[in-house]
């Protein structure tokens, strides 16, 4: 055999080792694969044990803010406003002079009536006296029957006109008395809705402010029927019972505590709601009429199955738990859920007391898949990783060996 002939057989024999190693290789690669496919890494996943303990249950409504007593400033009398004596705004004593009307011409109307007044006085002094006259002659027949009664009468009717005068000059008195428009009560003044100069009273602008007491404040609710029949079924008093809380408009929780005071004397047949009013001590006025308030009572202590709010997951309405067993696996549970209290979640049907839930890493999971739990809330092993390489320096290169 020549030496080419040798080199040619010795080069397919390498070939075919080459090709055979790739086969096994090959092979043993799609083995790892398959093996790999068949036991995959659980997911990792945190999980919280349900909590039974008695819970406050409490019931919210929204609101509106009101004063106990809002006085609305009318003019009584018709003229024009000269003089405004309040700010706006500011808190006004009961019988503080807010505005003034020009009383000129009720001035004058005062004068004409005492004129009046005096002219019927006089008229009834003669009446009396010519009565006087004839009483007497009367009596002595000088003077026939007829002359007396008409005496008598002249009498009567003078009186009356001086009684009707004094009753004019008492009325133009007021008059001049309403140009001085004051407040009823003592409260916090609204803006005028008026200007200087302007024609008021009636028929014209009537209502110039409003003066609203504020300390206590009120708060109007609607509760709704069936809540309401609850609430004060059985001699219950629920609504008058309960000390309130107040959530302002800004998530704040109102220091002071209120409490239910009345219910309105009918349903509204509209919506189905009865209106509630709460009052709450309101110290330097700082609730103003008008405003966002949520109102907040506790109705009973419940003993109660409790989870992370994380752990519900809802679909169309219904709610679902992933619960873990004691072999890590998972079932997808359906559950009816109640009312929140803080970050946990009430629930009603579904669970019992002591059951692993999942807490975090609810998309990782679906029915029956095994999972690798850890007690929710703690840090997660990659985490932990993460902190020690921050924490350890990284490591200088050494300079390379000449």
């Amino acid at each position: 055999m020549s030496m080419k002939d040798k080199k040619t057989k010795l080069r397919h024999a390498c070939v075919l080792v080459v090709i055979a190693f790739s086969s096994i290789s090959f092979l043993i690669s799609g083995c790892n694969r398959e093996q790999k496919g068949n036991n995959p890494t659980p997911p990792t996943v945190q999980v919280a044990n349900v909590a039974q303990k008695d819970v406050p249950m409490y019931s919210e409504w929204i609101g509106t803010t009101d004063g106990m007593v809002n006085a609305v400033i009318r003019a009584q009398v018709q003229g024009y406003l000269i003089k405004q004596n309040y700010h706006e705004g500011d808190f006004v004593r009961k019988g503080q002079i807010l505005f003034e009307i020009d009383q000129r011409t009720f001035q004058a109307a005062l004068d004409q009536a005492k004129g009046q007044l005096g002219e019927q006085k006089a008229r009834w002094s003669t009446a009396k006296a010519n009565l006087t006259r004839i009483i007497p002659l009367a009596e002595q027949n000088a003077v026939s029957k007829k002359d007396l009664d008409d005496a008598t009468g002249q009498e009567q009717a003078a009186h009356a006109a001086v009684i009707s005068a004094e009753a004019v000059v008492e009325k133009a008195r007021l008059d001049i008395d309403f140009t001085k428009i004051v407040s009823p009560i003592g409260g916090i003044a609204g803006i005028a809705k008026t200007q200087i100069g302007n024609l008021v009273g009636p028929g014209v602008i009537e209502e110039l402010t409003t003066v609203s007491t504020v300390d206590p404040i009120k708060v109007y609710i609607s509760v709704g029927e069936q809540e309401y029949l609850i609430a004060t079924g059985k001699g219950r008093n629920g609504f008058k019972d309960n000390p309130l809380e107040m959530i302002l408009s800004d998530g704040s929780v109102y220091p002071h505590k209120g409490k239910f005071t009345l219910a309105d004397r009918q349903v509204d047949v509209k919506t189905g709601t009865i209106r509630v009013a709460a009052i709450f001590k309101n110290p330097g006025n700082n609730l103003r009429p008008g405003q966002f308030a949520k109102i907040r009572a506790r109705i009973k202590i419940k003993n109660a199955l409790l989870v992370p709010q994380r752990a519900v997951m809802e679909l169309q309405g219904s709610y679902r738990i992933a619960v873990v067993d004691a072999n890590n696996k998972v079932e997808i549970r359906p559950v009816k859920v109640a009312e929140r209290v803080d970050d946990m979640w009430v629930i009603d049907e579904g669970l019992k007391a002591g059951e692993r839930v999942v807490a975090e890493g609810v998309q990782k999971v679906r029915d029956g898949v095994t999972v690798n739990p850890t007690p929710y809330g703690a840090v997660p092993p990659a985490t932990n990783q993460a902190k020690k390489a921050e924490a350890t320096p990284p490591a200088q290169p050494q300079a390379e060996k000449r």
